[in-house]
């Protein structure tokens, strides 16, 4: 008897020690002890009138700040922000989300918005994906992007945000299903470094840290379970479902099937208007902040976009999806791959 239970106490053992290197070499020990978090700092920032004219400025055009975290008229083309709502926030009805999704009320108002938050547990969610009261935010918040964000851009989005009329705004929490809602505790990674602003005059690297920021290959990138798939960055396929309808992401790559014909002057007219040339696009694509771009930031971020390695992927949402071998999701045009 005592001989079996020296045997059970090893396989035991055993199985506790494979059990331990399973995990640290797959998933990692995150999603049981919680993100990885920096301690908070009483910094905060002088809210002059250039960081209050850039936050604004990124905002509302580039970052998303504003589309997600505002209510919109999805029947009007454009999806313009109804009034009243901007900066506080709304449930993100998509259904292929797992779980319930909130974009939380950014306004000043202290009982249900951002009122009470510090600066600096504004920064570390904006760029290091924790929220104020410590917990991994969920990745459609794109802070792995915003990683990239200068001292200086993330310091003026935070005063534009504290200038914005408080808003009595109650919604319910965000809550994630088992098990994403433990594994996305893996994401958020502490900036512990100083992030210089770029040079506008390097127009290619200037357009990439513009398109970083701003998400591009967030949406024009296809995913399968929450990752990008290899090597159709920009390539687009995404079938994206919400109250906008549902519309696959275009590839914008400089590929023949992608936007080889562009050139700068349609590129501009498109993310102004929202058309290319007469045909419309969805109210997804988000051309209603990125019309509040200025010329010379649109054109950086052509000329990035132009250096991206083209990629051969059809995409065509006048059609209905079907299987694509290539990016193996499906979309419109997805049979002709």
């Amino acid at each position: 008897m005592k001989k079996l239970g020296k045997i059970l106490f090893f396989i035991l053992v055993a199985g506790v020690l494979v059990l331990i290197v399973v995990i640290s070499l797959t998933i990692g020990w995150r999603p049981f002890v919680g993100p990885k978090v920096r301690p908070l700092t009483s910094q905060k920032f002088e809210a002059t009138p250039q960081r209050l004219e850039r936050g604004r400025y990124l905002a509302v055009g580039l970052t998303g700040c504003a589309e997600c975290h505002s209510q919109h008229d999805w029947n009007t083309h454009g999806a313009p922000v109804v009034p009243g709502t901007e900066g506080s926030g709304q449930w993100l009805n998509m259904p292929d989300l797992p779980g319930h999704v909130v974009a939380p009320n950014l306004t000043p108002d202290l009982e249900t918005g951002a009122g009470a938050w510090t600066d600096d547990q504004l920064s570390r969610a904006i760029r290091e994906g924790v929220g104020h009261d410590g917990r991994a935010l969920f990745p459609m918040m794109p802070y792995q992007d915003f990683r990239q964000m200068s001292d200086e851009d993330v310091a003026s989005i935070v005063v534009y945000l504290r200038s914005l009329p408080p808003v009595h705004s109650q919604l319910a929490k965000t809550e994630i299903i088992f098990p994403v809602k433990y594994l996305i505790r893996s994401v958020p990674e502490p900036v512990t470094t100083s992030v210089a602003s770029p040079d506008p005059a390097d127009r290619v690297k200037y357009g990439q840290y513009l398109a970083t920021i701003g998400g591009c290959a967030d949406c024009h990138t296809p995913q399968q379970q929450g990752q990008p798939v290899a090597g159709f960055e920009y390539a687009g396929g995404m079938l994206m479902s919400g109250p906008w309808g549902e519309a696959a992401t275009a590839n914008i790559t400089p590929d023949l099937s992608g936007i080889s014909y562009y050139d700068e002057a349609l590129f501009i007219q498109v993310l102004r208007t929202g058309y290319v040339k007469a045909r419309k696009l969805n109210s997804i694509m988000p051309f209603g902040a990125y019309k509040n771009l200025t010329d010379d930031d649109l054109k950086a971020i052509f000329a990035y976009l132009r250096t991206l390695k083209p990629v051969k992927h059809r995409v065509d949402n006048s059609q209905p999806p079907t299987y694509c071998k290539l990016c193996r999701l499906k979309h419109g045009g997805g049979d002709q791959n």
